[in-house]
């Protein structure tokens, strides 16, 4: 019966190989189309790589990391493209999103709370969309309480900060996602946010 424990330990590390490997590969494509496409070439890009973020996690059901990742690039997809047609868009990544802190609410350092946070304050309020910025905030304070010194996190705390006009405590939660400590598996990732973050501040100024 050794073998048979073998074996499956074999079948679930090469499983556990395959969710990663295949999310890493959304991800890096996420990077390069945010960071290094034009404008008017990230539409259809990331209309492409959302089919391809929905083929993933239907491989991986259970897994809470490729229904972040849907969500992410639906999220993506849904702001580049606009208009009426971004609101479904916005809904399927909220939806995707919410699954995965059904599935494990600690996945990728709490991820799934700052996205969730995110579309909250940038989607419109009622009548015409889902927003709401106590749900905004709330949902991005959970990012935080897991992963308290990332950039994800507190760039979105302090952009939504900013749009509420509490400027004081927008720049405090910039500062800190500017000196956040380096991803080692993204540095396109963490080279983009950066200027974003410098160009809030400068904003403020």
């Amino acid at each position: 019966m050794k073998w048979l424990g073998f074996t499956l330990m074999m079948v679930c590390a090469a499983a556990l190989a395959g969710v990663e490997e295949d999310v890493r590969a959304l991800q890096h494509e996420w990077d390069a189309i945010k960071y290094q496409r034009p404008a008017a070439e990230q539409e259809k890009a990331l209309a492409s790589l959302t089919k391809s973020a929905d083929a993933v996690r239907g491989k991986y059901a259970g897994r809470a990391e490729p229904q972040i990742w849907y969500g992410i690039i639906a999220a993506s997809y849904a702001g580049a493209r606009g208009g009426l047609g971004a609101l479904s868009l916005a809904k399927e990544a909220k939806k995707a999103l919410e699954q995965a802190l059904e599935l494990d609410a600690g996945a990728l350092d709490g991820s799934a709370y700052t996205s969730l946070g995110s579309l909250y304050y940038q989607v419109p309020g009622w009548p015409i969309g889902f927003g709401d910025d106590d749900k905004a905030r709330a949902f991005l304070q959970k990012a935080l309480a897991l992963n308290p010194d990332g950039i994800d996190p507190n760039y979105f705390y302090g952009d939504f900060l900013y749009r509420k006009g509490d400027h004081a405590a927008a720049r405090r939660a910039l500062q800190k996602a500017l000196n956040a400590p380096p991803r080692a598996d993204r540095p396109l990732a963490d080279q983009g946010r950066r200027k974003e973050i410098e160009s809030l501040l400068a904003a403020m100024r």
